[in-house]
C-alpha cells in the first residue's frame, strides 16, 4: 500500500491539482506556468519534479527551452480510473474562483504564443524572421518624425518601440522604481530620444500642445477617473494631434483587482467610444486589437483626433 498512500499524499497539494489541470490542456515551460498559476517560480519547479517523479509528468527541451507535459504512459499500472476521476473532478471545477484565474491567465499565455508566432509542436506556423515585432517596426518607417507621449509607460517597452520612428518620446510614469528599470533598459539599449518623467495620468508634467500623439496602453483601467486622464492626455497634444488607447474589453476577471490593482475591470465599446469624445477629440474609433477564442481579456484599440482651432474666418457669423 506504501505506492498508493505516497500517491494520495502527492494529489492531496491544491498546487500539483492545479498544475495536472493546466497541463492536461497543453506543454508549457516553467515560465508560463507560474504566470498561469500566478506562484513563484521556486515554487512551479518543486512540485514539477515531484510529479515527474511520480512519472505523472514528463519533461521534453525544445529550442533551448523545457516543456512539461502529462506523461504519455500516466494510466499504466492500473491508474485509468485515478485518471478518469481527476478529469471528472477538473471539468466539474471549471466554475471555482481559482479555476476560472488559471484559466484566464492560461488563455493569455496562449495568446502570447500565438502573437509571437512559436511553432509549440505546429511546424507549419515557423516561419523564419516572422513576427509581430518586425511588422510594427515596418509601419514606423511610413510615419513622419513625431513628438509621443507614452502615459504609464510602465518597465518602457512600448516607450522604446515608440522611440524608433518618434523624434522624441516623453515617457511618464508614477513610479520612480519602475522609472528606474525603464532608464536602464534604454541605455543598454542605447536609446536617446527619450525623456522620462514622472508624473501622474490625471496631471501630466508637459505643457499643453506639446505632442502629436498620446499613447494609453493598458493603462487607463488604473485611472481613478478616467474621463480626466482622458481630457488629460488631449490637453497636451497638439492641434489635429491623436490620441490612441489600448485598452482592455469589459470583462469579469476580479482577481486583477488584487494582483494588478486594475480600478477598472475594462471598458466596452460603447463606453470607450463616450470617454474619447467626451475628452475632446472627434473621428473616434473603437476596433478590436486582439482576440483570442475563450479568453476573457479582448483588447480594444480606440483613436481619436484634437480639433484644430476654429480660425476667424470660421467664427465671422453668416451675412443673412
Amino acid at each position: 500500500m506504501h505506492p498508493a498512500s505516497a500517491l494520495f499524499r502527492l494529489l492531496a497539494d491544491g498546487t500539483r491539482l492545479r498544475l495536472l489541470r493546466v497541463l492536461a490542456r497543453d506543454r508549457f515551460n516553467v515560465s508560463e506556468l507560474t504566470g498561469i498559476l500566478a506562484v513563484a517560480q521556486s515554487g512551479v519547479s518543486r512540485h514539477l519534479g515531484l510529479l515527474k517523479d511520480a512519472a505523472l509528468v514528463t519533461e521534453e527541451r525544445e529550442g533551448g527551452y523545457v516543456y512539461y507535459r502529462l506523461a504519455a504512459d500516466r494510466k499504466r499500472d492500473g491508474q485509468t480510473p485515478l485518471w478518469a476521476l481527476l478529469e471528472a473532478q477538473f471539468a466539474a471545477g471549471d466554475d471555482d474562483p481559482t479555476v476560472r484565474e488559471d484559466e484566464a491567465r492560461l488563455q493569455e499565455v496562449l495568446r502570447h504564443r500565438k502573437e509571437n508566432f512559436d511553432a509549440h509542436g505546429e511546424l507549419r506556423q515557423l516561419v523564419p524572421g516572422r513576427s509581430w515585432a518586425a511588422w510594427a517596426r515596418a509601419l514606423g518607417h511610413l510615419l513622419p518624425p513625431l513628438d509621443v507621449v507614452d502615459i504609464g509607460c510602465g518597465e518602457g517597452y512600448l516607450t522604446l518601440e515608440a522611440a524608433r520612428w518618434a523624434r522624441t518620446v516623453y515617457a511618464v510614469d508614477r513610479s520612480e522604481e519602475v522609472l528606474r528599470r525603464a532608464r536602464a533598459l534604454a541605455a543598454r539599449r542605447r536609446v536617446s530620444n527619450v525623456q522620462w518623467k514622472k508624473g501622474d495620468l490625471a496631471r501630466l508634467p508637459l505643457r499643453d500642445g506639446t505632442v502629436d500623439v498620446a499613447l494609453l496602453s493598458q493603462a487607463l483601467h488604473h485611472a481613478a477617473d478616467p474621463e480626466e486622464a482622458l481630457a488629460e492626455a488631449v490637453r497636451v497634444l497638439k492641434p489635429g494631434g491623436r490620441l490612441v488607447v489600448l485598452d482592455l474589453r469589459e470583462h469579469d476577471q476580479q482577481w486583477v483587482r488584487t494582483r494588478f490593482g486594475d480600478k477598472w475591470l475594462g471598458f466596452s465599446d460603447a463606453a470607450l467610444e463616450r470617454l474619447l469624445m467626451a475628452a475632446g477629440v472627434r473621428d473616434v474609433r473603437v476596433q478590436v486589437g486582439a482576440r483570442q477564442s475563450h479568453d476573457p481579456f479582448v483588447v480594444l484599440i480606440a483613436s481619436g483626433v484634437k480639433p484644430q482651432p476654429p480660425t476667424a474666418q470660421s467664427r465671422k457669423p453668416r451675412a443673412r
